[in-house]
């Protein structure tokens, strides 16, 4: 019993450091490098756009406390953050596509 108890400890240990030793090497590989790199500029541009918004919104509070002018540049942040996905197009489904828009399940619901 404890020699098959020392085996199986000791393959999984070695599976665990294989594949903590593969991970690490394809991490400094130059596409994991890249694709680390395009995580931070991702990560990044996220932070900048939260960072734009969040002020937009304590400027847009503070000018309606204070009852100031409106700036129309904090109503463009807002309105585009209240709608990133906004499209004004008509959706139109893909031949073959099976799935319901929107104005299809108002109509469904109500019959």
């Amino acid at each position: 019993m404890s020699r098959a108890l020392w085996f199986a400890a000791g393959a999984g240990a070695g599976i665990y450091a294989m594949i903590r030793g593969r991970r690490a090497a394809e991490s400094v590989s130059p596409n994991g490098l890249r694709d680390r790199l395009q995580a931070l500029g991702v990560g990044a541009r996220m932070l900048r756009e939260e960072i734009a918004v969040g002020s937009a919104e304590k400027e847009h509070e503070l000018r309606e406390r204070l009852a100031l002018r409106p700036d129309p540049r904090v109503d463009r942040q807002l309105a585009a953050r209240a709608h990133p996905d906004h499209d004004t197009s008509p959706i139109t489904p893909l031949a073959g596509d099976t799935r319901s828009t929107g104005h299809q399940l108002e109509q469904e619901g109500t019959d």
